[in-house]
């Protein structure tokens, strides 16, 4: 079988039947004319289908192993429009420790009366039963886990999932398929923001859904079309592009972070380090708390402050006032997210230059 890497890279290539251009060509056009009255084609208006969202969408699902994929026009459509599954006053059991924007997501749908939900522990298998005792739609896992890097036993935790008569959505964000396949694993649904690592250049927003067998794809597609969230075309030309580099990019966003991990794991500014040794994220804390956060960001030269993750180019961020501020402050720390954590998204530049700016910065701290 042709390998993950070499399907990734020629996904949509020399799909074009009018001009055999090897790059497939965007289709822009809002609507499609019918050949005739009563007779439909495979398009008819854009936010049912489009020939290059379908290519972005056939690509993910190949690399995950799904049926099917949606491409929605951001990773929070792509969580809205799994959450339509769930029936009104539905039960979810999701991470305590997920992404700001799921939690906010989650909870406003709660209080309005739409689901109910519950934020579990996912590496404690035994309050994941205990959750699912109660009738449960979804059982939602983000592995790892943003921003802490916490690893779930996805397969274990899909199989009590499975045996309780939920739905299983692993949100696979962190990793791609180039790491992970959750599918694989025991998951019927894997969630994207393609933002990330599937565009991998912080110039699209997107997401997508896919599912492990065709009947779900397509209670997926009609939801999708119902509500709108279909992504857009230049959107999707722009992440299949992105797409074809996946796998090469990984490579080196790995390598980065490892040597990145070694320095923060041995400098004395460091209090504790979240990194599981796989993907391109890692967590840390500062040893003088939040003070120290001003002193360690002022000056850096290869990260640039910013919320997002994925791209070639190197981030941080501060979950507490950033990325996770729509929790409030007893839920951050109950998900074990202080004010003196600071998350960074590797990038692909020189290992030494990104090692080298970190280490002036720790070293500002430990100076003051």
């Amino acid at each position: 079988m042709t390998r993950a890497t070499t399907r990734a890279v020629r996904a949509g290539l020399v799909s074009d039947r009018h001009h055999n251009a090897v790059v497939p060509p965007i289709h822009l056009s809002a609507t499609y004319a019918f050949p005739a009255f009563g007779q439909k084609g495979a398009y008819d208006y854009g936010r049912s289908g489009n020939p290059t969202r379908d290519l972005l969408a056939g690509a993910i699902a190949d690399l995950e192993g799904g049926a099917g994929a949606v491409v929605t026009a951001t990773g929070m459509a792509a969580v809205t429009l799994v959450l339509q599954l769930v029936p009104s006053g539905g039960r979810v059991v999701a991470p305590h420790d997920c992404y700001g924007g799921t939690h906010r997501l989650l909870a406003a749908f709660a209080r309005r009366g739409l689901i109910d939900v519950a934020f579990v522990d996912q590496r404690d298998l035994t309050a994941v039963e205990r959750a699912l005792a109660v009738p449960t739609r979804l059982l939602w896992i983000e592995s790892p886990s943003n921003p802490l890097l916490r690893l779930t036993d996805i397969a274990a935790v899909a199989r009590l999932g499975r045996a309780a008569g939920a739905l299983v959505a692993a949100d696979n964000t962190f990793l791609s398929p180039a790491l992970q396949r959750p599918l694989a694993l025991g998951a019927d649904i894997v969630v994207h923001s393609t933002t990330k690592y599937l565009n991998g250049h912080s110039d699209v927003v997107g997401g997508a859904v896919v599912a492990r067998d065709t009947t779900l794809h397509q209670e997926l597609a009609w939801w999708a079309n119902c509500l709108g969230v279909s992504g857009a075309p230049f959107d999707s030309f722009l992440t299949l592009r992105g797409l074809r580099t996946l796998h090469v990019r990984i490579r080196q966003h790995v390598e980065n972070a490892q040597a990145v991990a070694a320095l923060l794991l041995e400098h004395p500014a460091v209090g504790q380090v979240h990194y599981p040794g796989i993907g391109a994220m890692v967590s840390f804390t500062l040893k003088r708390g939040v003070r120290a956060v001003a002193a360690f960001l002022d000056g850096l030269e290869h990260f640039t402050l910013a919320e997002s993750l994925g791209g070639v180019e190197s981030l941080v961020a501060h979950p507490a006032t950033m990325t996770h501020a729509s929790m409030d402050a007893e839920t951050r720390a109950h998900a074990g997210i202080g004010d003196d954590l600071l998350r960074l998204s590797i990038g692909i530049e020189a290992a030494e230059d990104l090692v080298a700016d970190l280490r002036a910065a720790l070293d500002r701290v430990a100076a003051r």
